[in-house]
């Protein structure tokens, strides 16, 4: 019995990662604070231009 669990919970630990892999998380990537501060600099200075280019 022993060696039949064995052999069956190490199948189902490789079946868990397999379909780990399958499925992706939902959550956004990583941004730095540093690079959260650039895009927003960007998306003003763009903003900005926009206005400029409407006048």
């Amino acid at each position: 019995m022993n060696r039949r669990k064995k052999i069956i919970t190490k199948f189902n630990q490789k079946d868990k990662r397999a379909n780990a892999k399958l499925h992706k998380s939902n959550k956004p990537a990583y941004v730095s604070k540093a690079e959260r501060e650039k895009r927003a600099l960007e998306a003003e200075q763009a903003a900005v231009q926009e206005q400029l280019s409407a006048e």
